[in-house]
C-alpha cells in the first residue's frame, strides 16, 4: 500500500467538498490546488488502484430524479454464496453487495428508475435464485455531512 503525501491529502480533502460541474472540472480543481490536470488525474488513478480510495464518482439522488433506492437482504446457503452473488450482481440495478456474518448474510442496494422497479427486480432475483429477497425501504433520510480529514 502506498502512503499518502501532502498533495494526496489536499486532493482528498478538497474533493470531499464537491466536484465542479464545468467543461473542465479536473483542470479547475487542479488549478485550485496548484497542480496540473494530468497530475491530479494520475494521482486519483493511483489512489484508486492502490485501494487508498475505493470509488471516485458522483452520488445521484435517485429519489429526487423519480427513481428509488432500497436496502435488500437475503439468507444465502454458505456453499452457494458465490453462485448467488454472481446472479444478484448480474443485475445492473444492484449498486453494491456485501456479505455479513448473520443469518441474513447477503445485503445489497437496488437502485431503479421507478419505485415499482424495486419490486420488479427483487422478484426477478427471487425467481433466478429461488431465495426470498427482503426489502428494507428508506423511511427517512438523514444527512450528517460526514467528512474524513486525510
Amino acid at each position: 500500500m502506498t502512503a499518502l503525501d501532502d498533495t494526496d491529502r489536499r486532493i482528498l480533502n478538497r474533493l470531499q467538498e464537491g466536484f465542479p460541474i464545468t467543461p473542465h472540472p479536473f483542470a479547475d480543481v487542479a488549478a485550485e490546488l496548484g497542480l496540473e490536470e494530468d497530475d491530479l488525474i494520475t494521482r486519483l488513478a493511483r489512489l484508486k488502484d492502490t485501494r487508498l480510495i475505493t470509488r471516485f464518482g458522483p452520488f445521484y439522488d435517485a429519489a429526487a430524479m423519480g427513481g428509488a433506492f432500497c436496502l435488500c437482504a437475503m439468507q444465502v446457503p454458505e456453499g452457494d454464496f458465490d453462485r448467488i452473488t454472481d446472479l444478484v450482481n448480474a443485475h445492473p440495478e444492484v449498486a453494491h453487495n456485501y456479505e455479513r456474518d448473520h443469518a441474513l448474510n447477503m445485503w445489497f442496494v437496488l437502485a431503479t428508475e421507478t419505485k415499482a422497479g424495486i419490486g420488479e427486480v427483487a422478484k426477478r432475483i427471487e425467481a433466478e435464485t429461488g431465495l426470498t429477497v427482503l426489502l428494507f425501504p428508506k423511511e427517512h433520510e438523514f444527512f450528517i455531512g460526514f467528512r474524513v480529514a486525510a
